[in-house]
């Protein structure tokens, strides 16, 4: 970077629930300290954000910063992939997998604005997914089948706030869900038919604020780990699901792990989430895109 980084800041005002606009000052005051000239974009909403990031990338900035979480960082790999700008991220979100997955500074923004001053960037992949007619890069994680349910069901609820909805969701869905038939193409060629709790496509290893999905998971290894949790009693779902925190839950025999350049992933009924924003109506096919993303860590 030069001696004054022109840096595009990309801030989701809603992030933590808009407690997060608190500590965009420190943060802006940090990066002026180190020299940096900052251009701020918010946009009305994410179409019209994406459009201006877009727009901030064409001018070719030092770096476009993604000031929020996971859902700000995916909007930021549309604009940036692909092109010679790197991604500077200030996890200022509730769920920070993708930040947590690079080792970046979580618990001091400040800290995250010195680590974008660095400049030191590493090339990372990202992964691309269609759904119908539509398809966008993700970072972190895809997934459908349960977890994607309980997503629905917390995106309709109006309260609890923040992360307790989920829980209350989580709740609701496990009184009404069963295992869903799904069929998997592996690399266009190998075929897995069986019933599921959930299949997750992952570049990184968590999501949910920590979840440990596919905690093996590399994001510079130019493959896509493909988590699928076979079909459970509720009884067993609910004794080994937990252990997704630590990682534990894939040494359960239900629980398959492979690796794969490209995954297609049909059910019936069902919606993908990626990076924690929706996608759209399974099915959906998932590819690699090796080195596609240049991260500032």
């Amino acid at each position: 970077m030069s001696s004054s980084p022109q840096l595009a800041l990309l801030v989701n005002p809603a992030a933590r629930g808009g407690r997060a606009l608190r500590l965009l000052e420190p943060v802006a005051r940090r990066l002026r300290a180190g020299g940096a000239e900052l251009t701020v974009i918010v946009g009305d909403d994410a179409t019209d954000a994406l459009e201006r990031a877009c727009t901030a990338v064409s001018e070719r900035p030092d770096a476009l910063v993604a000031f929020g979480g996971d859902g700000l960082v995916h909007l930021a790999v549309q604009a940036v992939a692909g092109t010679d700008v790197p991604l500077g991220i200030i996890p200022a979100g509730t769920g920070n997998d993708f930040a947590a997955a690079l080792g970046l500074p979580r618990h001091d923004l400040v800290a995250a604005a010195a680590t974008v001053l660095r400049a030191k960037t590493r090339v990372v992949d990202a992964a691309r997914i269609r759904a119908g007619a539509g398809e966008e890069l993700f970072a972190g994680v895809a997934c459908c089948g349960f977890d994607s349910r309980v997503n629905e069901r917390a995106n309709r609820l109006t309260w609890p706030p923040g992360t307790a909805r989920y829980l209350v969701a989580t709740a609701r869905e496990l009184r009404s869900f069963r295992p869903v038939p799904f069929r998997l193409t592996l690399d266009e060629d190998e075929v897995i038919e069986r019933e599921a709790m959930l299949v997750a496509v992952a570049n990184t290893r968590s999501y949910g604020a920590g979840m440990r999905v596919c905690p093996d998971a590399r994001p510079d290894d130019g493959l896509l780990d493909v988590v699928m949790i076979g079909a459970l009693s509720k009884g067993e779902f609910l004794r080994v699901f937990p252990g997704v925190y630590r990682g534990r839950h894939v040494t359960h025999p239900a629980v398959s792990v492979r690796r794969v350049r490209s995954v297609r992933v049909e059910a019936e009924d069902l919606v993908a989430y990626a990076d924690g924003e929706r996608v759209g109506a399974v099915p959906v096919h998932c590819e690699v895109r090796p080195g596609a993303l240049r991260v500032i860590v």
